[in-house]
Formats: structure tokens, C-alpha cells, sequence
């Protein structure tokens, strides 16, 4: 699965509004010092290849502070989390079993203001619960390739989130602590730059999960989901043409590009064993260790999701 790179007049815009330096010897720079400075850190890796550390500079718009937070948050998460970070193999029974009820693939073309679109949707309603973590996981495996394979830059993340198949049964085992373990590793770990969301094929079932997840989600993203009673709505956000073929797109059909995707993950298979022990060291860090309760919050007063 190739991901089409933005070039041209695009890729000027988006560079423009990533705030990148004109001249390639700046970008460099900055990143030596980010280097330079996670060689000053006792209880960080010092495994962060190029490519990646670009990434990390275009998703914080060349914030070098902003940099060394999220790369903080992005080793400290794989310590803290390790459910999401360990076993990442797409041959593995559980992850297989994921990747076949759900599809969850970036799509490999670009808005015309260069956001990447990401589909998520299930095959079935009928099938049994899939395993959450692991749903996270494929997620965040699929977003570790992104941050080598994004080259040039992309303005932001649109999600696409088909609801069709979606029952109070499957979202069960969503509790509120797993939950919000996976929305601070997308949005403090990662450089993500989630442009909209957009929620297509309705059921009363989806209020109640949006609402369900709103409270951890940071306010400008809230007020960028978008609910859609139909698929023409869609449309005038994510060109027709660049969607899959079940939405009358050109992309070709979700199983499909899911199917390349699952291929491109067990490339990385030998990468993500390694990466298992790339994680911060508390025990290194100066002054106090992060805590569960310091990340997290995890005091025991969440409220359960519940649907009728």
C-alpha cells in the first residue's frame, strides 16, 4: 500500500501551513537539536530514526518544544501502556482476528487541502464482540508506519466512521479507563493533526458513544465531528472519487486496501519486536517518575457507557 504524497502547488500550501523551513539545512538542524537533546535525557531512547523525528517536526508545526514533549509522551506511553505496545504481530490469532471484522486503512490519496483519510468501519454486525485492545493496537501500529511513511508532510487526518454495522453489543467492553489510555497516546503521543471526524451511516447508538467519548477528546476536536444522514453529506468534505468502492469511490474496495495494509504491517513485524523495549525508564527520570494517576487520572470516578 503506497501512500500518494502531496507535490506541486499542495505541497508548497501544506508546507506553509506546517510552518517548515524553506531550507532543507534548517530542517536538519532542528532536528540535531532534538537529538542533542534526547542524549540529555536519562530515561528516554536515543532510537528515533530521521524520518520519523521529521514527522514529529511537521506534526508540531517546528515547535521544538512542542518536539520534545510528544516524543517525552510517546516513549513515556509505551511504559505506560504496554497492552498497546507489546505483541504488535499481524499473525498473531487475536490480531488477525481484528483485522478481519474490522477495517481500519488509510485511504492513499488526499483531500484537495491534503489531509490523509483514514476509514474505520466493522464487516458485521452480527459477529462477536472483537478484542478492544487489540483494535487499539492495529491503530496505533498502523499510525508507528505513518510517521516513517508520511515523507513530505500532510496537512492533517480526516476520520470516516461507519456506523452501519455498530451494536450496543460491541461496544461493552469500551470502558472508560481503556478509552481514555487510547485518546491520550493518539493525542499527546503522536503528531497527529486530526483535521475532522465524520460519522456516516447513523443509528441511535452513536449519540450515546459520541457523547460516551467527548469528554476525552480536547475541545477543538470535539467541535470537528461531524454526523452525516447521508453519504451525498459526505461528500462535500472527502471527494467522492478518492473513497472506497462500497462508497462509490475509486479507492478500491475496504477489504482490499485493508488487505494491503495488513501486508505492510507484518513488513514492520521485526521493527515492532524491537521497539518493545524502546520505551521510557522511569526509574532514570529526572525528578519524580510519571504515575498511572499523573497520566490518567484513574480515580475510579468514571461512569460506565451504557446503551438500551
Amino acid at each position: 500500500m503506497s501512500l500518494i504524497q502531496p507535490s506541486g502547488e499542495l505541497s508548497a500550501k501544506i508546507k506553509e501551513e506546517l510552518r517548515e523551513p524553506a531550507n532543507p539545512a534548517d530542517i536538519e538542524r532542528d532536528i540535531g537539536i532534538i537529538r542533542e537533546w534526547l542524549s540529555k535525557q536519562p530515561h528516554l531512547p536515543k532510537d528515533m530514526d530521521d524520518a520519523r523525528l521529521r514527522t514529529f517536526l511537521r506534526g508540531c508545526k517546528f515547535s521544538l518544544e512542542r518536539v520534545k514533549q510528544k516524543l517525552d509522551m510517546y516513549y513515556t506511553m509505551r511504559n505506560a501502556v504496554p497492552e498497546f505496545f507489546t505483541d504488535r504481530d499481524v499473525s498473531r490469532p487475536e490480531m488477525a482476528e481484528v483485522l478481519n471484522v474490522i477495517h481500519m486503512p488509510p485511504l492513499p490519496g488526499l483531500t484537495p487541502n491534503g489531509c490523509r483519510v483514514v476509514m474505520l468501519r466493522g464487516t458485521d454486525k452480527d459477529i462477536a464482540t472483537p478484542n478492544v485492545v487489540e483494535s487499539m493496537k492495529a491503530t496505533l501500529m498502523i499510525g508507528d508506519i505513518r510517521l516513517a511513511e508520511e515523507s513530505v508532510g500532510v496537512a492533517g487526518d480526516v476520520y470516516v466512521l461507519d456506523a452501519s454495522v455498530a451494536t450496543p453489543t460491541h461496544f461493552a467492553k469500551f470502558t472508560p479507563a481503556l478509552v481514555k489510555k487510547f485518546l491520550i497516546c493518539v493525542q499527546e503521543a503522536y503528531p497527529v493533526k486530526l483535521k475532522e471526524v465524520h460519522v456516516i451511516n447513523v443509528s441511535p447508538i452513536v449519540d450515546t458513544i459520541v457523547n460516551f467519548v467527548k469528554p476525552f477528546l480536547k475541545e477543538k476536536i470535539r467541535e470537528r465531528i461531524h454526523i452525516h444522514s447521508n453519504i451525498e453529506d459526505l461528500y462535500k468534505y472527502v471527494p467522492k472519487a478518492m473513497l472506497p468502492s462500497e462508497y462509490g469511490g475509486d479507492a478500491g474496495s475496504c477489504k482490499e486496501l485493508n488487505d494491503a495494509w495488513r501486508a505492510k504491517m507484518g513488513e514492520y513485524t521485526a521493527w515492532f519486536k524491537e521497539q518493545e523495549a524502546s520505551k521510557a525508564n522511569e526509574s532514570l527520570r529526572p525528578g519524580a517518575p510519571k504515575t498511572a494517576d499523573e497520566l490518567f487520572g484513574m480515580d475510579g470516578t468514571f461512569r460506565q457507557l451504557t446503551i438500551d
